[in-house]
């Protein structure tokens, strides 16, 4: 505006200014007011790139990119995408120790609700996770580079082989994976979702459209329970759309027939049967309750002891 000019202040911190719309990490927009005169100025808009969901959400978590790189994002490269010698060989020794680690984690249906929940928690606990999914796009666009992509048939031994190079553990959230796997070699443990109790439980024309998935369900028990891996079965309530971590547990048996869970609840729990190994299987079911759990460890010992007992 005419007769305006810029506060003193400004004018002395130098010939060039930089001001953010907010203060916010991912602001999209920015503006650059470069002083040419002492009464002209050169105002001049440019947009950042825009971050994925997965960076969104962990610059909301944890306060910024500068984390980000905890979480498992990989450091840029070069548009090309080479690395120098030196850092190529750093790069494949690297590999050879993860293949040896055995730290990651597989999440099959990657694209579901559910697997979505699973690598997100995964993620935000600094997991390597490497996802088995339909469309590879949309989960690059969700998940960017912390998640390793893969896609492909689980019946066919070489592409299983491929894929669970570096796998210490695969969580499968939905029907129809395990059924299909011949075997789980150098995998050492096995976390599956089963809904098996709530199929078995409907009835009349629900029974109906639950029955191939009750089928499903019951094979991925039974070629989970033969492969020889230690595995965790957790049959899971009727899984709701509603938010989780706003209510308790019940692990009681014979819950899951009648109770429902939160699916945000339910990867949760998918996610914390990683830190126990049971000697070879657990099997227990839950619901939302009334029981807090605030040592998820604590508490799966406790149900593995209680289906010692039982035995």
């Amino acid at each position: 505006m005419a007769g305006t000019s810029l506060p003193s202040c400004l004018l002395s911190q130098g010939p060039s200014l930089l001001f953010s719309s907010s203060n916010q990490v991912s602001e999209a927009n920015q503006c650059r007011i470069g002083i040419t005169s002492g009464k002209r100025c050169r105002v001049r808009c440019f947009a950042k790139k825009k971050i994925s969901f997965v960076d969104q959400i962990l610059d909301y978590i944890e306060g910024g990119p500068k984390l980000r790189k905890w979480y498992g994002a990989p450091e840029l490269r070069p548009k090309d995408g080479s690395l120098s010698g030196d850092d190529a060989e750093f790069e494949e020794e690297a590999k050879d120790d993860l293949d040896g680690e055995k730290d990651v984690v597989f999440v099959t249906d990657g694209d579901s609700d559910l697997g979505q929940m699973i690598i997100l928690q995964l993620i935000v606990k600094g997991t390597r996770v490497k996802a088995l999914v339909k469309d590879k796009r949309k989960a690059l666009e969700a998940f960017g580079s912390y998640v390793e992509l893969t896609s492909g048939d689980a019946s066919d031994e070489r592409f299983l082989k491929k894929a669970f190079k570096g796998v210490g553990a695969v969580i499968s959230p939905t029907e129809g994976f395990l059924s299909n796997v011949k075997n789980l070699r150098g995998v050492k443990h096995a976390v599956l979702l089963s809904q098996l109790s709530v199929y078995e439980s409907s009835g009349g024309i629900q029974a109906m459209m639950n029955n191939k998935a009750k089928k499903l369900a019951e094979q991925d028990e039974n070629t989970v329970i033969s492969l020889n891996v230690p595995y965790t079965i957790i049959r899971t309530g009727k899984l709701e759309n509603s938010p989780g971590g706003n209510q308790g547990f019940n692990f009681s048996a014979g819950a899951a027939a009648n109770g429902s869970i939160s699916k945000e609840d339910a990867a949760r729990i998918c996610v914390e049967a990683l830190s126990v190994i049971p000697p070879t299987g657990l099997i227990f079911e839950v619901t939302n309750g009334e029981e807090v759990v605030s040592d998820w460890e604590g508490q799966l010992m406790k149900v593995m002891q209680r289906q010692s007992d039982k035995k």
